[in-house]
Parts: C-alpha cells; structure tokens; sequence
C-alpha cells in the first residue's frame, strides 16, 4: 500500500468560527463522514477577546468576533447526525477547566457516539482568556499534567481517590464509564507563528501523550519538514524510550495544505510526513465558504483515490 492509504485523515471546522454558517458546517461535517474522513477536529475558546483592548497579547485568529460553539455540546448535537467519524476536541485548553467536568462531558459524548470520542487537549496561551475563566494562568503546565492523570482515573476506575497539587478526590467517580478506558488524549503544542515547542512541552508530549498534534507543515518549495520540526519529533520520541514507552504506540498527526497541488506532489509530501512517522494528516483546506470547504473535501479524496 502506498503511504497515503496507510494514514487516517483529519479534518476541521476552523473556518467556520469565521463565518455565520451554522448550517454549512454540518454540511461539511457530514461530507467528511460520507467521503471517508477519519475525524473531524473542533477548536476550543469559551470567550472571545476584544484584541484591539489587549495590544500586548500573542497573536490569535480568534476573536471576539469569531463564532465558537461549545465543544462538548456541538458534539453531543452530531453524534446522532454521525456515525463513523471520530469526534475531536481540537484543542480543548484543559487548564481553565474543571477536570472532574471534563472527564464527565467527554464520557457522555464517547457513550452517545459509541466510542468516537478523542481528547486534544492544550495548555493555552491567552492570560485574559484564563482571568475571564477564573482560572491561574502561571500554574497550567503543572495543572495540566496532573489533570491528564486525574482524566485517566475518573474514566477507568469505579471510584477514584486522589491527593495532589491541584485536585482533592475523595472516593469518588464518574458514571456511566466511557465506552474507551480511557479515551485517548493527544496534545496540541506550538503556535502559528512559533510552530516548534520548547524541550519541556516535547519531554511532556513523549511522557504522557497518547497522540501529538504539532502544528508543523512543508514549508512553499520544500518537500519535506525543515530540520528543528524533524529535531522535535525525535525528542518526543527519546522522551517515550526514556519514560519506558514505545514511541510507536504515541500517535503523530502532521498538518497539510493540499489544495492547488498536484497528485504527484500530494502523493510526495505525504509519503514524506509518513516517513517521519505520522500516520494521521490534518488536512487544512483554504476555502473561505462552506461550499469552497465541502469542495475541497471531495477534490481530495479523488485525488488520491
């Protein structure tokens, strides 16, 4: 089989927090589903920020002006519209949550769409975003590792007791049980604009990711990742071999910008991104309607058909 048959395409709803297209999402959606997609990824903000009253904040997309739908409740709403695609959070930033709430709401949405449910999880940059939540900003690396622990109990243990940092539970639990013990938690890591991490996010990724999703991409004229992008893969993998895990067990999705590109070339570059041991692509289409979306969804599939 050639490598583009071996990996699991991903898709996303991001450019839909742009328009007012309700509607024209589930329409994507629901393509993705019928043409063979493997997930579909959700980005997550609770609030939206006002960055022209915050000139000193990083860069972001989203805005005030973006539409974003709850994660969970989105989710909830297409699983009896679904039935094979995985459902993503894409990534939900697990700091400002409460973690025994999480664990709730992704059981209820692995239940409700038979297992399809997959955590993205992140740390978050936005310090305004973390004050709206109420929420610590300076402590999320440390609450975030220690949540991922707290997850994986509440989703595989009938009653669970815990003492840390961060979390005080006494004998207590989550019910119904995912129908996934536990369901899978991939970590989202790096910026648009700074797509490599430092060395403690990758230490992070390889000690306890079930999956990563970098934000790296082949760069215009190149045909394969720049050196620091295939120097963090092989960090995370040393920090699994280090940790006593096999860093082929921790699975790597690797984005991709196919449209206006030939099949050879489509062909090429993601040989290339399997070849680095990504057997998942996050497909990002550059349509700006539903319609450009949905059209870019199936101009794919027949291109590697």
């Amino acid at each position: 089989m050639q490598p583009h048959e071996i990996v699991k395409y991903a898709v996303n709803v991001n450019q839909f927090t742009h328009l007012d297209d309700f509607q024209g999402m589930l329409d994507f959606i629901t393509t993705a589903e019928a043409e063979g997609y493997d997930k579909v990824r959700f980005v997550d903000h609770i609030v939206g920020v006002d960055v022209t009253k915050h000139p000193g904040m990083p860069y972001t997309p989203y805005t005030a002006q973006s539409n974003f739908n709850e994660v969970f409740t989105l989710m909830a709403y297409l699983c009896h519209l679904t039935s094979k695609v995985k459902l993503v959070t894409g990534v939900l930033g697990l700091p400002q949550r409460q973690t025994a709430l999480v664990a709730k709401q992704a059981a209820m949405i692995d239940n409700l769409s038979g297992g399809r449910m997959l955590l993205g999880v992140g740390l978050g940059y936005n310090a305004v975003e973390f004050a709206a939540l109420e929420t610590e900003f300076k402590t999320r690396a440390r609450r975030f590792e220690e949540q991922v622990k707290v997850l994986r109990l509440l989703w595989t243990q009938d009653v669970v007791e815990f003492k840390g940092d961060f979390h005080d539970l006494q004998h207590v639990n989550i019910r119904p049980l995912p129908i996934q013990k536990p369901i899978p938690i991939w970590i989202g890591a790096g910026r648009t604009e700074n797509p490599v991490p430092p060395d403690v996010v990758l230490n992070r990724i390889g000690r306890i990711g079930d999956g990563w999703c970098p934000l790296f991409q082949i760069k215009k004229g190149d045909d394969t990742l720049d050196a620091s992008e295939q120097e963090a893969i092989a960090k995370v993998n040393a920090a699994a071999a280090e940790a006593g895990r096999d860093p082929k067990t921790i699975d790597l999705e690797l984005g991709y910008y196919p449209d206006g590109k030939s099949r050879e070339q489509v062909t090429s570059e993601i040989a290339a991104l399997h070849e680095l041991g990504a057997n998942h692509i996050h497909l990002r289409f550059s349509g700006k309607t539903a319609g450009e979306q949905i059209g870019s969804l199936k101009r794919f599939r027949d291109l590697i058909a």
